[in-house]
C-alpha cells in the first residue's frame, strides 16, 4: 500500500483532502501552506501543477496559476516543493494535479521517476480521461503512483465502469455541471450518484467529493455520503485575498482549516 491506501483505510474520519497551486503566492510560502494544512487537520494534499491553458479551472484558481506562472513556477520547482515537503513529512499523502502537456514534455518514465523520488503518491491528470491514457497509466503504475480519475454527473453508466476499473487510489467526484468555484445546491443529487458508483464498483476504490464545498454544513453534508471531501478554491482565494501579508495567509487558512475539519463527521 502507498501512502493514499494508508491514508483511507487507518483514517477513522471521512477524509480531508486540500488544493493550492504550486508556487502561489511563492514557492517557500507553498510548503509552509502545505505544512499548516497537515498541523490543520488536512489528511491528504493534492498540489496543482502550473498550465498555460487550465480550461477546468474557474476564475479563482486561474488566477491563482497565473500568479504561479508569472513567478516561471515549472515542474521542476513543484518536485523541488515536494521534496522540501517531505524532509519533514513522510506520511501526509501528496497528489500531483494538472494537465497532461507538461508530462509529456519531460517524459511518463522520467516524470514518474522524479516524481517517486520527491515523494509523490498520485497524479490526476485533468485532460487525460482512461481511453487515452494506457501509457501514461503503465508507466505510473509500474513506479507505484495512483492513477486518478474524475467523474461527474455527465458521466454514464458504461463510462463509470471503465473509470473505476482504471482509477486507484480514490475516486475524484465532481459535485456539480461546471468549473471549479461553483456552489453546491443540490445535495440529494449527489447522494444519489454516489450511491449509484457504490453499487456499480466492485473494489475498495474510495469515492471523495469535490467542487463547490466551501463552508462547515455542506462539508458536512457531503462527509456524511462520500469517503471524503475536497476543498480547493476557498483555500486560493485566502491566499489570494492576502498576498501582501504572507502571515495572516498562513494563519487564515489555519483557521478555515481546521474549521472544514471539525465539521466533518466520523465513518
Amino acid at each position: 500500500m502507498n501512502r493514499i491506501e494508508k491514508t483511507f483505510i487507518n483514517n477513522k474520519k471521512k477524509v480531508f483532502i486540500a488544493y493550492i497551486v504550486c508556487g502561489d503566492p511563492d514557492i517557500h510560502t507553498t510548503v509552509k501552506i502545505m505544512n499548516t494544512l497537515v498541523d490543520s487537520g488536512v489528511d491528504l494534499i493534492e498540489l496543482g501543477v502550473p498550465f498555460t491553458d487550465p480550461i477546468a479551472d474557474g476564475p479563482t484558481i486561474q488566477k491563482s496559476i497565473e500568479r504561479s506562472l508569472k513567478k516561471n513556477t515549472s515542474l521542476n520547482d513543484v518536485f523541488d516543493v515536494c521534496n522540501k515537503f517531505r524532509a519533514k513529512n513522510k506520511t501526509t499523502p501528496l497528489v500531483l494535479m494538472g494537465y497532461l502537456n507538461p508530462i509529456e514534455n519531460l517524459g511518463y518514465k522520467k516524470f514518474s521517476k522524479i516524481a517517486v523520488q520527491s515523494g509523490v503518491d498520485g497524479v490526476l491528470v485533468v485532460d487525460s480521461p482512461p481511453e487515452e491514457s494506457s501509457v501514461l497509466s503503465t508507466v505510473l503504475k509500474e513506479y507505484k503512483i495512483c492513477n486518478i480519475y474524475l467523474a461527474s454527473p455527465t458521466t454514464s453508466k458504461s463510462r463509470l465502469e471503465t473509470i473505476i476499473n482504471t482509477s486507484n487510489g480514490y475516486l475524484y467526484y465532481v459535485s456539480l455541471k461546471g468549473i471549479t468555484g461553483s456552489k453546491i445546491s443540490d445535495i440529494k443529487s449527489i447522494e444519489q450518484n454516489i450511491n449509484m458508483i457504490k453499487k456499480i464498483k466492485k473494489n475498495d476504490l474510495p469515492v471523495v467529493v469535490g467542487f463547490g464545498i466551501k463552508d462547515k454544513k455542506t462539508a458536512k453534508e457531503i462527509s456524511k455520503i462520500s469517503d471524503g471531501v475536497i476543498i480547493g478554491s476557498s483555500f486560493v482565494k485566502i491566499i489570494e485575498e492576502n498576498l501582501h501579508n504572507k502571515q495572516r495567509m498562513v494563519d487564515n487558512i489555519n483557521k478555515y482549516a481546521v474549521k472544514i475539519k471539525t465539521s466533518i463527521v466520523n465513518k
